[in-house]
């Protein structure tokens, strides 16, 4: 199950943050801090379930999302980015990316 949580703002709409595996590599041990800004919860959960991730839950609200990570995705014009999941708590120097450059796949050569 993915660690994750929401946060409401003022407005009624929502940002989620959800830690989930990388659908890029096979292993598990790569993991990827995907941030999603929509109407409601479920509508967020929607949005990542037709990109291809199925098996997205939200349970809890274990791991909000910050301030920093509200406002990077309020200021992105598709409202869903993603980068690598800090380890230890360690915060990456890693800028925000569109969640296209996640799920694209490499053309062969």
């Amino acid at each position: 199950m993915a660690a994750g949580g929401f946060c409401k703002l003022p407005n009624g709409r929502v940002v989620v943050a959800l830690n989930l595996p990388s659908p890029t590599t096979p292993d598990s041990s790569s993991v990827v801090r995907v941030l999603v800004h929509a109407q409601n919860r479920a509508r967020a959960l929607t949005r990542l379930r037709n990109l291809g991730m199925r098996a997205v839950y939200l349970r809890g609200n274990a791991a909000p999302p910050t301030p920093d990570e509200i406002t990077a995705v309020l200021h992105h014009p598709d409202g869903l980015i993603w980068r690598t999941a800090p380890d230890n708590g360690v915060t990456p120097l890693e800028l925000w990316r569109p969640i296209t450059s996640l799920l694209r796949r490499p053309t062969p050569a």
